[in-house]
């Protein structure tokens, strides 16, 4: 404050014949640690251009929700890495889809920053063509920790073994074997299809070594293509007879020409 009967002169923008200015102490302050969290609310054109008043509630000082942080407004919470779970489907139910229910216990941390047990049942729609390998994600359904954000749950599709089928991406593969006679007068093949349809698939062709009969459209769904399947493949496993009677030798002779 200037002396009494100073009449509060200014002289070269300072206050009373000191000299002393409140923006000159802002100023020194701000070379010293680059910025000041102190608003001295003096105005007009003497004010340091470096700060400015946003008018708080302080009066002569104001300050700015930038000025004073805690170290947990600065830090974000980390989130663990995702949980993954196998999910074991069997080949029907990733032919004709199906709908699973998933009970799961987990730790959560309460309101009052314990840790407790919770559990809850999941519902995993499995679509038709999903493959082995593919992955359902529930965020924020893993355990919980303090200072923590939930991890997220994964439930990644794993194929049972099949009696009968085999799966290619998205075909699906049987192994026949026929006989020696079948393999050269001809065959039926018989077959129950994933969704319970009865197949009969004449084979007229002669069946040699090697033989692949092909049914288009009854393979596995194609998830990304809805109306689409792959193919059905049967291969072919010739039984040779060990032994053959003389008879039966010169009758083969005779009927194939050797």
């Amino acid at each position: 404050m200037p002396p009494p009967g100073s009449g509060g002169s200014s002289r070269n923008g300072s206050c009373g014949p000191s000299g002393f200015n409140p923006r000159n102490a802002e100023d020194i302050f701000a070379e010293f640690f680059g910025s000041s969290p102190f608003e001295f609310g003096s105005v007009g054109p003497g004010r340091s251009a470096r700060f400015h008043s946003d008018g708080g509630r302080f009066g002569g000082f104001g300050c700015t929700d930038n000025n004073f942080r805690t170290y947990n407004d600065t830090t974000p919470s980390r989130k663990p890495p995702p949980v993954e779970s196998k999910l074991p489907c069997t080949l029907e139910e990733l032919y004709t889809g199906s709908t699973r229910k998933m009970k799961i216990s987990r730790t959560v941390v309460n309101a009052s920053g314990r840790q407790a047990q919770e559990s809850e049942i999941l519902t995993i729609d499995v679509k038709p063509g999903w493959k082995k390998g593919t992955k359902i994600t529930f965020p924020d359904k893993g355990n919980e920790q303090p200072n923590q954000l939930p991890a997220d749950l994964v439930f990644v599709i794993d194929e049972k073994p099949h009696d009968l089928y085999q799966r290619d991406g998205n075909d699906l593969i049987v192994n026949k074997k026929v006989s020696l006679a079948e393999a050269l007068g001809g065959t039926t093949v018989n077959l129950t299809t994933l969704d319970g349809r009865k197949l009969s698939l004449p084979v007229t062709d002669i069946i040699n070594p090697g033989y692949e009969l092909v049914v288009s459209m009854e393979g596995m769904p194609i998830a990304k293509e809805p109306g689409n399947r792959g193919d059905l493949r049967i291969k072919f496993d010739v039984k040779f007879p060990t032994n053959l009677t003389p008879e039966q030798r010169s009758g083969l002779k005779r009927v194939l020409g050797g």
